[in-house]
């Protein structure tokens, strides 16, 4: 896609945050044009990533909120594929009471808002849902070891429902399990075409400049970060014992793959790598043992190797490539963008 007549336009909505940010940067390169959404466009913060990469192609940025039915029309309006990346985020400083409200309904609310605006905008070729395997992998949890899931495994929203306080992992956990069946629904009864990406943890640079939970999490064995350890060894206990990741150049390029491959369909897994807590902080000890890793922090309950595995052989078998898959290619690039934001000292 070279020229002008060949250029598609395409929206990325929730424009300024991790993903999406470097989702822009990526398809601008490929030649697309973007449409894209933040809440507060007249907040220098929330475009100020724009600037750079307003220089590699054409790029607006529109006024949308989640909340508000229609607010998406206009960034929809002429699309040939709409990216759906927005989702409500926990805020620490709302009472936990508003999490059923906040993340769960209004993560479905958000979904189909932005979905009727692709059925209106009639243009729309296909929706890429960004979910997470948030959605696949939260469960009673699995006795032994060895156990694969993969896209027809779902997370159990009975089960995360019987805790006796709902917590924002598992808010966040049911908000994606019924915004993908409502999503797949609402495009069924729409003619839409959907396919739905569901990543593992993401790191890795993005032009972001808020970095979400994921970054200073999978950097909290060097920081030392107390609440953001915690955060990361939920995630591996939540996962089922496991911490599987994929770099957000990977993520991103599965994006635009299953948008482009017209026999795409359904729900995929994007992880490039099965691994844990401990098998990080070890790996962490070794490369950089100018920091102090704290191997300390985990006991004889956190296992070596996965309990648990996610497996993406659905996205490979369709001819798609994860370009990292080891800790040390992702590290790498992880470590230099935690120093860039000042996570990691030089």
């Amino acid at each position: 896609m070279s020229s002008e007549a060949e250029r598609k336009t395409v929206c990325v909505t929730g424009g300024n945050g991790y993903v999406a940010s470097a989702l822009i940067k990526m398809l601008l390169e490929k030649g697309y044009a973007i449409n894209t959404t933040v809440r507060d466009p007249s907040n220098p913060e929330k475009v100020a990533g724009f600037k750079a990469m307003e220089k590699l192609g054409p790029l607006k940025v529109f006024r949308a909120n989640l909340e508000d039915e229609g607010s998406f029309d206009e960034a929809v309006a002429g699309c040939h594929y709409a990216f759906l990346v927005a989702a409500p985020v926990y805020d620490k400083s709302h009472k936990s009471d508003d999490l059923e409200l906040e993340i769960v309904q209004g993560g479905v609310q958000g979904t189909l808002n932005v979905m009727r605006s692709c059925a209106r905008a009639g243009t729309v070729k296909r929706v890429i849902f960004t979910s997470s395997t948030a959605a696949v992998s939260s469960r009673r949890p699995l006795e032994g070891d060895g156990h694969v899931l993969d896209e027809s495994c779902w997370s159990d929203i009975e089960y995360l429902r019987s805790m006796e306080k709902l917590s924002p992992t598992q808010a966040y956990s049911i908000s994606k399990v019924l915004s993908e069946r409502e999503a797949t629904k609402f495009a069924e009864e729409n003619g839409l075409s959907l396919v739905t990406l569901c990543p593992v943890v993401t790191v890795g640079k993005s032009p972001a400049v808020r970095v979400d939970t994921s970054v200073p999490a999978c950097l909290s064995l060097i920081t030392g970060d107390e609440q953001m350890l915690n955060i990361l060894k939920g995630i591996e206990r939540a996962s089922g014992w496991s911490m599987p990741i994929v770099h957000i150049d990977d993520l991103c390029a599965a994006e635009i793959f299953v948008a482009e491959k017209e026999s795409a369909s359904g729900r995929y897994i994007c992880g490039s790598l099965n691994t844990t807590v401990t098998e990080i902080a070890g790996f962490l000890a070794n490369k950089y043992p100018q920091y102090n890793v704290r191997c300390d922090c985990l006991d004889e309950s956190h296992p070596e190797k996965p309990t648990i595995s996610l497996s993406s052989a659905k996205l490979v078998g369709e001819g798609f490539e994860f370009k990292y898959k080891t800790l040390d290619e992702m590290y790498d690039d992880l470590v230099a963008y935690g120093r860039e934001l000042g996570l990691v000292p030089n």
